[in-house]
């Protein structure tokens, strides 16, 4: 859940701060590519995370996917214009795209059939609290604090979702081949067309 809302907030939380944050660092003309980039990061590499966690467990691509957005978190609070700011995002949109299509994988392998539905309310009930939480949250950081702390708020959440995930996930076994492969020529095809679309 807390893998689940590191994405979810950060979808929203950055829309009431795109005021400040034209104003520090400009660009208002492309700003719109702020929550593009990270929808179409996440977007292209859904897909992909799926496979590499049929591939190589659940477990490894969740943690790779936390790293990835705390690192992608830690890039925009740094970031000194628009251009690298966007950049960022689509770096934090890969992390993202991990975490959202993952966690809903491990919730279908953890959980019997019959308790799925009840599962898949509370990680719904998470994007429901991000849509109406995550404007506030932002609106508050950027006008009492900094714009930046919106992402190094990511940080230690990021880190108690890693230490919680290597902790406490544990996957049911599974037949895995000796030597796995993977497409990758076919997987950057599919992600460059999807960029295209």
């Amino acid at each position: 859940m807390l893998g689940m809302s590191l994405a979810a907030l950060d979808s929203t939380v950055i829309s009431t701060a795109v005021p400040q944050i034209v104003g520090d660092l400009g660009g208002f003309s492309v700003f719109s590519w702020l929550f593009s980039g990270y929808l179409l990061a996440v977007t292209v590499s859904l897909p992909l995370y799926g496979k590499l966690s049929d591939t190589f467990g659940r477990k490894p691509i969740l943690l790779a996917g936390v790293v990835l957005f705390v690192i992608g978190s830690l890039l925009c609070a740094g970031a000194w214009n628009m251009a690298s700011l966007i950049a960022f995002r689509v770096v934090q949109g890969l992390g993202g795209g991990a975490l959202q299509g993952t966690i809903q994988v491990v919730a279908a392998d953890l959980y019997p059939l019959k308790e799925r539905p009840k599962i898949q309310a509370r990680l719904s009930s998470v994007w429901a609290l991000s849509s109406v939480a995550g404007p506030a949250i932002g609106g508050l950081l950027a006008g009492y604090a900094d714009w930046r702390w919106i992402f190094l708020i990511n940080l230690p959440v990021g880190a108690l979702a890693f230490i919680l995930i290597a902790r406490h996930l544990h996957e049911p076994r599974r037949h895995r081949e000796s030597r796995p492969r993977v497409d990758w020529a076919g997987a950057l095809g599919f992600s460059s067309a999807a960029d295209c679309c």
